[in-house]
């Protein structure tokens, strides 16, 4: 696959020196951590937010997923993240402690507020996890957008997507290149769009949601 930088996600650890370099560079979506569990919440969430929209970017926020109850961690995750109706939310699936089922119930929840659909974020255990998976929960998911987490040239993800909606082809220098964006201090994770920013834009916020 072509490698189309055009999302950066970060978290707290990372040193943003500049959003309008990032800018200038062609990032055009920030996707920030919002929330962990049921009770974690990003302090720099709130601060980054103002910023990175005034420079233009389009504004993301994802939860990481935990063990524990799905509904109370939706519930946490909505209320730090203030979605507005240009928000990309993203749950992230990477404990393999949480259940495929309890993934898709924090989806659910979160949908039945904003009305729209929320993007998955996984890599090597979304891959696992959903040959045991129902026929249920694959026909949810594959509605779904997925943002692929693989550090190659050749990227594979299971086949009830077509295609990965965004690709994190690298993490904190794994990966191919390139692992710095100006505007950020040393490396940060970066994810490819298989299209135009006007593309990107119009895929942003999600599907209004029509069934299951």
């Amino acid at each position: 696959m072509i490698i189309n930088p055009k999302v950066v996600d970060v978290y707290h650890g990372d040193v943003v020196q500049d959003f309008k370099a990032a800018f200038q560079f062609g990032i055009r979506g920030i996707i920030h951590k919002a929330t962990e569990g049921e009770r974690e919440t990003d302090p720099a969430y709130a601060g980054r937010r103002a910023k990175a929209v005034e420079a233009g970017f389009l504004w993301g926020a994802y939860h990481f997923m935990r063990p524990g109850d799905p509904v109370a961690q939706a519930d946490h995750f909505f209320a730090a993240a203030y979605p507005t109706a240009e928000t990309c939310l993203i749950v992230d699936h990477e404990d393999p402690k949480v259940s495929l089922a309890d993934v898709i119930e924090f989806m659910r929840t979160v949908e039945g507020r904003i009305g729209r659909d929320v993007a998955l974020y996984s890599g090597s255990l979304i891959k696992s996890q959903i040959v045991r998976s129902t026929a249920a929960q694959k026909i949810y998911l594959g509605r779904r957008r997925l943002w692929l987490a693989h550090y190659g040239a050749k990227p594979t993800w299971p086949h009830i997507w077509s295609s990965p909606w965004l690709w994190q082809f690298t993490g904190d220098g794994e990966g191919p290149g390139p692992h710095h964006i100006p505007g950020f201090a040393g490396n940060v994770d970066v994810s490819s769009f298989a299209g135009t920013a006007d593309e990107l834009a119009a895929t942003w916020a999600g599907e209004p949601i029509t069934s299951a």
